[in-house]
This record gives C-alpha cells, sequence and structure tokens, in this order.
C-alpha cells in the first residue's frame, strides 16, 4: 500500500510520543512507522518526540528509530502541542506517575504490560483513564500477543462456540536468559522497579491470553514461586556510579540480591468453573521465547505454540473418531484477523508484526471515539490476579480469591 504522506486527502495527523527506546521501544517504534503504510486508519500516526534519561542515546535512538525530535524528561514530552498521544515503555514503577500525568494533560495512552507494580497503582490508572474516558481519551495496555492472528482468530473461534462449554486452559511461557548465575543483577531482577519477576514480566501475557480467549476471568488461583539464583553480580557501570548500565557485569562485582521471583507456577480456576494451569519461568533452558496454551472444551479443543506463530491447532470433537484429531490451521487467509492488509495466502508474518497490529487497533478505536482493549480496566484486572498469585505463594500454595472478578474480559 503506498504511503500518503504527502497526499492532500491524507488523514489528519496523530502525533504520537514515546517515553522509553530500548527493547519495548524500538518494537513500538516499528509499529508506529509501518501501520499507515499497511492499513487504512483515520488518523495518520506521526512520529513526534521520544524521551529518555540518557541525551546521546535518546538521540540516537530518535534518529535510527525514525522519531522527529529526543527529550530528556518525560515531563517536557507530555507538554509538547505536538503530542496527542503517549507510549510508555519503560520499567513498571514509572507507569502509574506518567500514564496519569498524560491523561490528565488531555493525552491518549498507550502502556506497556503490566499495566503497574500493584494493585494500587493500576487502581490509580485504571480511574484517570476512567475519567479521560469521559473527556474523550482512550487508554490501552500493550498486551501485544492478543494481536497474533491465530490467537485473534481463536478468540474468534471460541466466542462463536466451537468448542463448547469450556473446561481445561493451560498455558506456559518459558524463556532461559537467567539461567547462567553471573548473569547480572538488571532492573528486571529488582522488585522496586519491575515489581516482580518472571510473574509480571511472563506471567502478565498469560494470565491476559487465558481471560481474554476464554471470555470471563480468572477467579481464583494456588500458586508457588522461586528464586534459585538469590544474589548476582551488579552491573559494571552501576558498580562505576555511571548512569547508563551497560548490561555486563564487572569481573569481581559485588553482588547483589534478586528480589524477584525465578519461576511461577499456579492453577487457578475460570468464573464458569473451568480449570486452568500457568507456568511462567525464566530459568527453563534451552527455551528462548516459547509460549504454548491449549484450551479444551466439551465440542472441541484448541492449541498454539508462539514457535509456530502462523498456526492453529484444531479439534473438533464431534467429527467421528476414525477421521478425528487436532488439525492445523495456516492462518494467513484474508479473512482472517489483520490479513487483509499484508501478503498473499501462504506468506507468514512475526512478532513485529503484532506491534503493527497494536498501533492500528488504537488509532481505529481512537478515530472512531470507542474504548480500545485491553483497556486499563482489562490490565487493572490482571493485577489482581498477579497479586491474588504472590499472596497464595507467601501462603504456600492455598486457594486465594481474585479481588473483585467480573463477569467477563474484552
Amino acid at each position: 500500500m503506498e504511503q500518503r504522506d504527502s497526499d492532500a486527502t491524507a488523514p489528519p495527523g496523530l502525533g504520537v510520543g514515546m517515553v522509553g527506546y530500548a527493547f519495548m521501544g524500538a518494537a513500538h517504534s516499528q509499529g508506529w512507522r509501518n501501520v499507515s503504510r499497511v492499513f487504512d486508519l483515520p488518523l495518520r500516526p506521526v512520529l513526534a518526540a521520544v524521551a529518555g534519561r540518557d541525551a546521546g542515546a535518546v538521540r540516537a535512538a530518535a534518529e535510527r528509530h525514525g522519531w522527529a525530535a529526543a527529550e530528556t524528561d518525560w515531563r517536557a514530552l507530555i507538554a509538547r502541542d505536538d503530542v496527542q498521544l503517549v507510549d510508555i515503555c519503560t520499567p513498571g514503577d514509572s507507569h502509574a506517575e506518567i500514564a496519569i500525568a498524560a491523561l490528565e494533560a488531555g493525552k491518549h495512552v498507550l502502556c506497556e504490560k503490566p499495566l503497574a507494580n500493584s494493585v494500587a497503582e493500576a487502581e490509580a490508572m485504571a480511574s484517570a483513564a476512567e475519567a479521560a474516558r469521559a473527556r474523550g481519551q482512550v487508554a490501552m495496555v500493550g498486551f501485544n500477543y492478543r494481536r497474533v492472528p491465530a490467537l485473534s482468530y481463536a478468540r474468534r473461534l471460541i466466542a462463536e462456540g466451537r468448542l463448547g462449554t469450556l473446561r481445561h486452559v493451560r498455558v506456559s511461557y518459558l524463556q532461559d536468559w537467567l539461567v547462567d548465575p553471573d548473569f547480572p543483577l538488571t532492573w528486571r531482577l529488582e522488585r522496586e522497579h519491575a515489581g516482580s519477576g518472571a510473574l509480571g514480566d511472563l506471567g502478565a501475557h498469560i494470565v491476559d491470553l487465558a481471560q481474554y480467549l476464554a471470555g470471563e476471568p480468572i477467579v481464583g488461583v494456588s500458586a508457588q514461586t522461586e528464586t534459585f539464583v538469590r544474589e548476582r553480580p551488579r552491573l559494571a557501570a552501576a558498580a562505576a556510579g555511571l548512569s547508563a548500565p551497560s548490561g555486563q557485569a564487572a569481573a569481581g562485582a559485588p553482588l547483589g540480591p534478586v528480589t524477584v521471583d525465578d519461576a511461577a507456577v499456579f492453577t487457578g480456576r475460570l468464573a464458569s468453573g473451568a480449570l486452568a494451569a500457568f507456568e511462567a519461568s525464566r530459568m527453563a533452558s534451552g527455551r528462548k521465547n516459547q509460549l504454548r496454551l491449549e484450551i479444551n472444551g466439551e465440542r472441541g479443543s484448541l492449541a498454539f505454540d508462539l514457535e509456530r506463530l502462523n498456526e492453529l491447532s484444531f479439534h473438533d470433537h464431534r467429527e467421528p473418531a476414525a477421521t478425528s484429531g487436532f488439525r492445523r490451521i495456516l492462518v494467513t487467509e484474508a479473512d482472517h484477523p489483520y490479513l487483509e492488509a499484508w501478503w498473499p495466502p501462504g506468506h507468514t508474518l512475526g512478532y513485529e508484526h503484532t506491534f503493527t497490529h497494536q498501533a492500528r487497533d488504537l488509532v481505529v478505536a481512537i478515530g472512531a471515539g470507542t474504548e480500545p482493549s485491553p483497556s486499563f480496566a482489562d490490565g487493572l484486572r490482571v493485577q489482581r490476579v498477579l497479586a491474588a498469585v504472590e499472596e497464595s505463594a507467601r501462603k504456600n500454595a492455598v486457594y486465594t480469591p481474585v479481588e473483585e472478578a467480573s463477569a467477563g474480559v474484552r
């Protein structure tokens, strides 16, 4: 599809300002750069400014990713007249402050998951989003895996009743980047910055996916968590008193305490009575980014593996036993979610496309004046499940109800 920047009939611009520019910032940048080149949108995202504390690094990120300007203070970014939407890609300890300030300044907001580091912060953010909604603003959480076409299609099949009454949900998300005990003590391993470890980093995704696909909330959990490596070398730059950690541990660097979990396992119950099982680990040797799920219902089952993200496995239990079984659906047809804008059937998509789809859905919601999904209320619902998991683990896997679970999930 041709870019229409110079076309007199192009839609109005939507100035985007992003706070944070590392891994997630790069992924979000690609989504914002590409979305209007792929989809017909009511507004045209314009990469107005990116903010980060290191002046040199943020300028380099702006040049690399196509942002028109760089700021070293997120407050200055929010105050810019050319920014109408603030995209938050920072550690969780700053989400609430930035999001609430942006909403109060009249901006739309996209915030990376998990929504916050605590239920109290998430509640404040959801309240600010509700007040802003009355003024015509929208706020969305960045659960990008909802935008994998195969998972969006799985949600459609479940909503259509193809599985019937749900009975089991199983989800695991496994990585191995913490297996080496000499891996340095980054912010993701410190509770004051990250809120939790594998639970918030990976568990937030699988809790959201379970509730999204099932269309109903988790109402209670029974959990255990573990920190296998309790001390790690401090970052070389941090040990030297520098402001920008290099990501490398200095030789003989002093050790610091790991204050989050390395892994979490928990069972749950959905509002309908269906059973759920979850595993999140950053200590699973050989697993780089493996997210797997299976959902079983009275009429059939669905299975998905992120390492084969263009495929969905579907079993129709009503077929004759002699020919029944899981069959592979290649989710690349034009009538599959998001695929009408991409390539001919069989030409697969990747991880980065989920951020383009995320940007598309948010811009469409802004243009239509409707609430995007997942909303901050959805993010709060996930946060309450995570809090119940931590409480259950503290009590040694005692079944713990999820606070104020609602009847449905969008």
